[in-house]
């Protein structure tokens, strides 16, 4: 690490759990990021600043002007680029010495093989089943990090699914404690800071998995009520029967 370096993430080094060790395992993690909107707005932005060696962004969409009420990577000036090139404008004027891969387009379940296997951490910031699904199996197969997060109306969700301890529950483990029901925001609405507080959280777990630090939120799902600004916290535990992660 240089002498600019040092100085950019002294606040880092500054804390005993993170140090120069650390620091230089953020600085070398390779970090997958499902969903450049909502969530994955907050989640690149202080990946970046934290300067994570390699960001891959995954999206198919395109920027659109009722995007920017809470997509905060997104600029009036990218409306219609699309959100993964949008997104890499704003994450490389945060941090210049970041790396940053962008695939507009939804992955087939090859690809996603691929690049699953590539990252330290994958970041779950879709807003649909079918995609939290195939994440899940994913990481599942390849024992890949996975943080998760929703969020919806003024309500949050976050999970860490940590494949590489084998009694971690997996995504489908909870669904006794979530249920199985899309909602969107366009059809349901969602205040801005919800999603900045959910993603917020997301990164700081990547961080703390390649940092090496700190305790994760694995083995339990984190329920934020923007309503009364609350966290309340239920144990997960890892369902012998489950169709993905069970007993055969």
């Amino acid at each position: 690490m240089d002498d600019k370096q040092l100085l950019r993430y002294s606040r880092h080094i500054l804390l005993p759990q993170v140090d120069i060790k650390g620091q230089e395992a953020i600085s070398a993690g390779r970090v997958l990021i499902i969903g450049i909107g909502g969530l994955g707005s907050p989640v690149s932005m202080y990946l970046a600043a934290s300067g994570v060696g390699t960001l891959v962004l995954v999206d198919d969409d395109k920027v659109d002007v009722s995007n920017l009420q809470r997509q905060i990577v997104h600029r009036e000036y990218t409306l219609g680029l699309s959100k993964v090139e949008s997104a890499a404008q704003t994450l490389a004027a945060i941090n210049s010495t970041v790396c940053i891969k962008t695939l507009a387009r939804r992955l087939d379940e090859i690809t996603l093989m691929e690049q699953v296997e590539k990252a330290d951490v994958v970041v779950d910031c879709s807003d649909n089943f079918v995609t939290r699904k195939l994440l899940n199996r994913t990481c599942l197969a390849t024992r890949t990090p996975l943080v998760s997060g929703a969020a919806i109306r003024l309500e949050g969700q976050l999970a860490v699914f940590d494949f590489r301890d084998q009694t971690c529950p997996c995504y489908q483990c909870l669904y006794a404690l979530t249920g199985d029901e899309d909602l969107t925001c366009s059809q349901n609405g969602v205040l801005s800071p919800v999603v900045g507080v959910v993603g917020s959280h997301q990164a700081l777990e990547a961080l703390k998995i390649l940092g090496s630090f700190g305790k994760l939120n694995a083995g339990r799902l984190a329920l934020f009520d923007g309503y009364a600004n609350q966290w309340r916290y239920l144990n997960a535990q890892k369902d012998p029967k489950c169709e993905v992660c069970g007993n055969p």
